[in-house]
């Protein structure tokens, strides 16, 4: 057996043998009320729940599938606004980046860096983040085998850094089309790095509908259950207040009314698998 890394960040600490923890936010930062609303939301549910809370959006959403689609509100605004989340509800936050130029203004205000999973192989950044020291979130590309991924965390350890987390989010499978493959989780908590699982973007029908991806959220608390019964560390689930509005990835993310039914569950199948 490997043995489990713990990765630290604030008061949370996560670990394939730990109890399960929940990365959750809409999918882009929309306005300073908005994050904050959906960050004290999302808090509020999980501490009830008694699942440690990790806040994620991102400023900017780069890989849009049409160049006239809502990117965010930008680093510098974003920054300022996850920030202020973080001030004012203790939790850790999580944003993408996607070009070294980004690493070190991000890093200052950030607790774990996200590298989106069409860059998870390029050097360059995954370098430049490790070396910051932040928690690192490498999303494991749709390209990607899960074994793949080992390569692809030891370049962030060359930096000295092993705050390391690796998560899937479903495999291109045909056009339009992802599919979650349960055996990549254990194969990929053979690197010792707590393993985290994108239960919505795994959803996502990338460009389905044309001009946007599509997605079918009804079916991401399914996989988030069976991600929890396979052992992850954390589960990934975006969440909105109205994602059918939402100027990103709405058909995927949760309505906020899921959450707290959803985190029941996967409390109550977490402790069973982890005793």
């Amino acid at each position: 057996m490997t043995e489990s890394k713990h990765v630290t960040v604030g008061s949370v600490t996560i670990g394939n043998d730990l109890p399960f923890v929940l990365i959750s936010g809409p999918c882009q930062i929309e306005s300073r009320d908005h994050a904050l609303f959906m960050a004290d939301a999302l808090a509020g549910k999980a501490d009830k729940a008694g699942v440690p809370f990790i806040f994620k959006s991102s400023f900017d959403k780069a890989n849009r599938t049409s160049v006239s689609g809502r990117r965010g509100v930008g680093i510098d605004a974003g920054l300022a606004i996850l920030a202020e989340v973080k001030a004012a509800l203790g939790c850790p936050v999580l944003t993408d980046i996607h070009g070294p130029e980004q690493v070190e203004a991000a890093a200052q205000v950030v607790d774990i860096l996200q590298i989106p999973a069409f860059l998870c192989r390029q050097t360059d950044l995954l370098v430049a983040a490790g070396r910051t020291g932040a928690v690192i979130n490498v999303k494991k590309g749709q390209f990607l085998a899960p074994w793949d991924m080992a390569a692809v965390a030891q370049k962030l350890a060359s930096t000295g850094n092993e705050r390391i987390l690796l998560t899937e989010r479903g495999a291109s499978f045909g056009y339009n089309t992802l599919v979650s493959d349960m055996r990549a989780l254990p194969t990929m908590a053979q690197t010792g790095y707590p393993v985290v699982f994108d239960a919505t973007h795994s959803v996502q029908q990338p460009g389905g509908l044309g001009s946007a991806s599509g997605g079918q959220r009804e079916f991401a608390p399914l996989l988030a259950r069976s991600a929890v019964a396979a052992g992850v560390a954390a589960i990934f689930a975006e969440a909105h207040d109205d994602p059918d509005h939402a100027p990103s990835d709405g058909p995927v993310m949760l309505p906020l009314e899921w959450v707290a039914p959803m985190l029941a569950k996967l409390k109550a199948i977490d402790a069973v698998v982890k005793g």
